[in-house]
């Protein structure tokens, strides 16, 4: 298939120059220009050409702080020859962020939004020959300062105006980023040339009936200017699994004004499922315009899976649940939230989503939250979520502030809210989308109401335009106003009305007072509908960290490591939070060590205790998966992307089948979770064992559990009470799926030090590790990148009764590892170690 619309780059020969501002001595001056790739950012070419140090590094993020203060130039030529076409566009697909848009030397466009693209028709200024391209862009932090004046200043939690200016809110810093403020042309650049009529949208819905299914698809097409009455028809054709690749479905229809609709009924289809409940089945839908004779207008394709998707919101005698349903199988959402994965993010490639991706499967996750401080995510990140079946909840791209409803600002808002919309509501994979984070909540608690002093805030978006749009645009997609958001809470248009916006028995909720103030145990006196964002904060991996911080001695509060942690008094938080559970290690590496330790323990607790009370609570979603760059944060996956030891307590926790303990009325209660498609039964053992091993109580009872069941067994006093609390704890479970349960903190506890035998073999792609304890070892793990900066173990937190082995996978290129290196107590570590002296 050919079509007569050509899209032709414009990738090579872009330079970029300082065109003003404060660019530092010996900096190239405004008549030099460096070489530049597009897509790109300012960042990635001063990098490439040697003019700047790697800004993740040491401090050089405050060194390198005035290129967001500079107004950059980018430039390039490029031959054009006159064709038959009716029309030549200019499109920019991304632009961050206020440029103004030259073709030779004459003003085209200018742009003020790096959430949405840009089309200029350009026919009538190009030249034949050579043309010369140049896209002016403001520096961020001058306009948006501007912007904030002219629209009036409102409440944020940082100093930078980010609410006033259209751009990535954690570019201007947040408390686990760095502060980059770049510019660049961050996305395809190129000249489209078309002739008649092009799709100027394509909106396509796969919709299941039973067995069956069917297909929607709505066009808006732009005409050339002395095309208005030339007769078109557009047709639809589909391909996928269980459909006859020689008598394909198909449809032509006539294009009415300058819409089209067109329906296909298929008789059988498969249904798309999300990870962990079954497959992932896609079907290709292609869409073609034509005119009067065979040439194809244009044409483009969406790829889209059959399932039904709502989130049940009924209310019951407890409040209002917020349940993610599929296919009318209600789902627990085993989730984490999304921050860009690169501060850069021009780098954030595909293989690297994949990378990712299959992170978060590898950790039993069924759903990633992008949060509404970043991106509308990628057509690659939505694509492959799709292929994989993780579901996505979307935020709209509003974070912890206040946001002006006026112009400019609003029509940008609308523009980048419609576009999006369409580019993302046909993925299987796209479950909600939201309309902004922690706002509503942000406008109720944080002392906005006085310091607004009646200035709009938002509310409009979020009650009025965003879910109008998804009406208009895409009906089938659920939408709720905000996250945190309690179903019945509305705008009157002066005061937000209902239950309060994380009200913890209504619809979702944020956790957040455990990590500012509170003991992480204190997660268990809530008992949410869902928990959309909550978490715990720790240290990168030691490779990350020793290589983007250099300080000698490196310490927990040494220059680099302050420059490394973002939180408002995070250190302080740590030490808080470690405390209560864990003497304070003096040593940098124990230090290390205790605060990722901890924080696995503090949310692999929340979410055992969250999951335990399903189906009242449907769902938990992390903070957060991934990090920006290398730094102290809340994430499970560090900057230089390995697993910290919270990802181990994210699998585990979200394991298909769960054994824990937990805390109830009157005593101890085992709770056994089966979020599998399969009936699970077998012997309920529990014992009340010594530290050293021996058996004192034991309670033995038949269980078996329907697929996706939740069962409660209540334990007997003689197993759930303890003789001795400081030396004794409870192990029950399921043959091999089971809980602990420890009387006394550790550092109240008789702990002795951790005795393990290591022995290895070779094992394909790395090397078998084998584990036996000798005594009781808590949470074992295995800190590989110390022995090999590319290494990976397959599990981690560990607990090993005295005479139990375990064996961990460690992979990682070349020959196998040594024991001798694996045993090295750097290497191999306990929560023993944090409690003997």
């Amino acid at each position: 298939m050919t079509s007569s619309l050509s899209l032709r780059p414009i990738d090579a020969g872009w330079t970029l120059r300082a065109a003003a501002g404060p660019v530092p001595d010996g900096f190239p001056d405004a008549t030099a220009a460096v070489a530049a790739s597009v897509p790109g950012c300012v960042h990635t070419d001063l990098l490439a050409a040697g003019l700047i140090p790697d800004p993740f590094l040491d401090d050089n993020e405050s060194a390198l702080a005035w290129i967001g203060l500079v107004d950059w130039t980018y430039a390039t030529t490029f031959v054009w020859a006159r064709d038959d076409a009716d029309r030549t566009d200019l499109v920019f697909e991304g632009l961050d962020t206020v440029t103004t848009i030259l073709l030779n030397r004459s003003e085209i466009g200018a742009t003020a939004n790096q959430h949405r693209s840009y089309r200029f028709d350009v026919r009538d200024a190009l030249v034949e020959g050579e043309n010369e391209l140049v896209v002016r862009f403001r520096s961020p932090v001058k306009y948006a300062n501007e912007q904030s004046v002219a629209l009036g200043v409102r409440q944020r939690p940082y100093p930078l105006p980010y609410d006033a200016i259209r751009k990535s809110a954690c570019s201007f810093g947040w408390d686990w980023g760095i502060a980059t403020y770049t510019s660049g042309i961050v996305k395809p650049v190129g000249l489209e040339s078309w002739s008649v009529a092009r799709l100027a949208q394509t909106r396509v819905v796969a919709t299941p009936e039973g067995d069956a299914g069917s297909i929607a698809v709505e066009v808006e097409l732009e005409r050339a200017g002395n095309a208005a009455s030339v007769p078109l028809t557009v047709s639809v054709a589909v391909n996928g699994p269980g459909l006859d690749e020689n008598a394909l479905p198909g449809a032509f229809v006539q294009v009415e004004g300058d819409r089209a609709r067109v329906r296909l009924d298929l008789d059988a289809v498969q249904r798309w499922w999300p990870a962990g409940y079954g497959d992932q089945p896609l079907y290709v839908v292609d869409v073609r315009l034509h005119g009067d004779g065979p040439d194809v207008l244009d044409a483009t394709h969406r790829v889209v899976g059959f399932r039904d998707v709502r989130w049940d919101m009924t209310p019951d005698e407890a409040g209002t649940p917020f349940t993610l349903v599929v296919n009318d199988q209600p789902v627990f959402v085993k989730g984490v939230n999304w921050i860009p994965d690169d501060a850069l993010t021009v780098r954030v490639t595909r293989d690297r989503l994949r990378r990712r991706f299959t992170q978060a499967l590898d950790a039993n996750l069924n759903l990633i939250r992008v949060w509404g401080g970043g991106l509308y995510e990628s057509d690659d990140f939505y694509e492959l979520a799709d292929e994989l079946g993780l579901l996505v909840w979307q935020d709209f791209l509003f974070a912890c502030a206040a946001y002006a409803e006026e112009e400019p600002l609003r029509s940008e808002v609308e523009a980048e809210a419609r576009e999006n919309i369409v580019r993302l509501g046909h993925h299987a994979s796209l479950v909600l989308l939201t309309g902004n984070n922690e706002n509503l909540w942000g406008y109720e608690d944080w002392g906005w109401k006085l310091r607004l002093d009646g200035k709009t805030w938002g509310a409009q978006y979020y009650y009025e335009l965003f879910p109008a749009l998804v009406a208009e645009l895409a009906p089938h997609v659920p939408y709720a106003p905000g996250s945190p958001f309690s179903p019945g809470t509305a705008w009157d248009g002066e005061t937000q009305t209902g239950p309060h916006p994380n009200d913890e028995q209504h619809g979702s909720m944020h956790l957040w007072e455990q990590w500012n103030r509170l003991d992480w145990h204190t997660y268990r006196d809530h008992r949410p509908r869902f928990v959309a964002e909550f978490g715990w904060q720790g240290p990168p991996a030691w490779s990350t960290l020793v290589r983007s911080v250099s300080d000698a001695p490196l310490t927990p509060e040494s220059p680099g490591m302050i420059v490394h942690q973002k939180a408002m008094e995070g250190n302080t938080k740590l030490s808080n939070g470690l405390i209560p559970h864990f003497r304070m290690p003096e040593a940098m590496e124990d230090w290390h060590w205790a605060m990722q330790l901890n924080q696995a323990l503090a949310v692999r607790t929340a979410l055992e205790h969250f999951r335990s009370w399903a189906p009242h609570t449907q769902g938990a979603i992390v903070w957060q998966l991934n990090d920006c760059w290398p730094v102290t944060s809340w994430a499970a996956i560090d900057g230089d992307e390995r697993p910290k030891p919270l990802y181990y307590g994210l699998k585990n926790a979200f394991a298909p089948r769960l054994a824990t303990i937990q805390p109830r009325e009157g005593g101890l209660a085992a709770v056994l979770v089966n979020d599998t498609a399969e009936s699970w039964s077998g012997a309920f053992v529990a014992r009340r064992l010594g530290f050293a091993g021996d058996e004192r109580a034991r309670f033995e009872t038949p269980v078996a559990l329907a697929p996706r069941e939740t069962v409660t067994v209540t334990l007997p006093a003689e197993v759930a009470e303890a003789g001795d609390a400081a030396a004794e704890l409870v192990v029950a479970g399921v043959d091999e799926v089971r809980g602990f349960w420890f009387f006394a903190e550790p550092r109240d506890s008789a702990l002795g030090a951790a005795e393990v035998e290591v022995r290895t073999e070779p094992a394909p792609g790395g090397t078998a590790v084998t584990l036996t304890a000798s005594t009781l070892v808590r949470d074992l793990a295995l800190l590989v990148d110390k022995v090999d900066a590319d290494a990976v173990a397959s599990d981690a937190l560990v607990t090993l009764l005295p005479g139990e082995s375990t064996t961990i996978v460690v992979r990682h290129d070349g020959g196998g590892l040594a024991a001798s290196v694996l045993s090295d107590p750097r290497v191999l570590r306990t929560a023993n170690e944090l409690v003997v002296a």
